[in-house]
């Protein structure tokens, strides 16, 4: 899946962006627990980890 669709799905839903680019991993974790906080630490966390590398 290109990048730019994990970006646009990381502003619905950031942690199956994360899910699908990394795999079942403590980062899903992270940014599901993110985005119960509120929704924009998990999409900042989420399009954080899908640009990196």
């Amino acid at each position: 899946m290109g990048k730019a669709l994990l970006v646009l799905l990381c502003l619905v839903l950031p942690f199956l962006a994360v899910l699908i680019k990394d795999g079942p991993s403590m980062k899903v974790l992270w940014a599901f627990l993110l985005q119960l906080c509120g929704h924009v630490p998990g999409v900042i966390y989420g399009i954080y980890q899908v640009l990196k590398d």
